[in-house]
């Protein structure tokens, strides 16, 4: 048996979430990709994928395997480039995952960008709300967080933006425009789920001064709606749902068009720090050092130069956690 083609194989079909998938990849049979993970398996005697009519599941065995698969490979990959190329002819694949909303109004939108520099090198994108929780599965993890969460990871902080509240203009007209904090009591909320440790609750909404001078003011809320995708909370604010708490940045677009209202712009929800984050392995290899680097960079290029006062989307210094 080809102990790294099976490892090869045994990834892909968890990449590509079935055998046939896997085998139209990697231009091989559906049975030989089905026969390579069998002989792993057999190889290391457990069983690695729950295998079902529907569905691909990874056992406990499996998940713990495919993360040392995953930097197994990707150090025999780097080890490759390195010795057949130079830096500029980087090759492979990154494995990254991030919230969605970072990931379609940054990553996607640079991806051109990048695959002109380094055309060899693919970017495998996971979308995931709370990617905090994964970093050790992949070779980049972006977290957006705010300043209670505490996490023993390898990061970096590249950003800062602050959540603030929205309507549409058409919402306002039928429900009133709230001029204090607690004017937004009895209004439709259109809910992210924040984790327990973010300090929302379920049922009230949190604001703060924006030059923090009294204490948070915590507004009984009617949530209506509930989504773990912003993307999904953006157009439900847009057709007229309700108000939400979103980032400030790309939510100034919205703004500038007059599709959303900035309500009480001296409060803000929370304000969020942007993290790129790195598994605990000891090597990092080039391709991702490079990713890292253009990631960096091009979290600030959509929002142009700053002319005054605080930027949406405001960077902090460099810090290791």
């Amino acid at each position: 048996m080809d102990r790294l083609l099976s490892m090869r194989v045994f990834q892909k079909v968890i990449d590509e979430d079935g055998f046939a998938a896997a085998a139209r990849t990697l231009d091989m049979s559906p049975a030989g990709v089905t026969r390579l993970v069998t002989d792993l398996e057999q190889h290391l005697g457990t069983r690695l994928i729950q295998r079902t009519t529907r569905k691909l599941a990874l056992t406990g065995a499996g998940e713990a395997y495919l993360l040392r698969v995953r930097n197994i490979l990707s150090e025999v990959d780097d080890a490759e480039a390195a010795a057949g190329h130079s830096a500029s002819e980087l090759q492979g694949v990154v494995q990254v995952v991030a919230p969605a909303l970072f990931a379609n109004y940054f990553l996607a939108t640079q991806m051109s960008r990048w695959l002109a520099k380094y055309p060899k090198v693919a970017i495998h994108l996971h979308e995931d709300p709370f990617p905090q929780n994964r970093v050790e599965e992949f070779d980049v993890t972006f977290m957006v967080v705010n300043d209670s969460f505490d996490a023993s990871v390898v990061a970096r902080a590249i950003a800062r933006t602050d959540y603030v509240m929205c309507a549409s203009p058409d919402y306002l007209r039928r429900r009133g425009t709230p001029d204090r904090p607690m004017d937004l009591q009895g209004h439709q909320y259109l809910r992210f789920p924040w984790q327990a440790t973010s300090g929302h609750g379920l049922r009230h909404l949190r604001l703060s001064r924006l030059d923090g001078s009294e204490q948070a003011v915590d507004v009984p809320m009617q949530v209506v709606f509930q989504a773990e995708s912003y993307h999904t909370l953006f157009t439900a604010a847009v057709n007229g749902a309700g108000v939400a708490a979103l980032p400030k940045y790309p939510a100034s677009d919205y703004f500038n068009d007059g599709t959303l209202v900035h309500l009480l712009p001296e409060w803000i929800f929370d304000r969020y720090t942007v993290y790129v984050a790195l598994p605990t392995r000891k090597l990092i290899p080039a391709r991702t050092r490079a990713f890292l680097d253009f990631a960096a960079e091009m979290v600030l290029r959509p929002l142009g130069p700053v002319t005054s006062g605080q930027s949406p989307l405001d960077p902090p210094a460099l810090t290791a956690n």
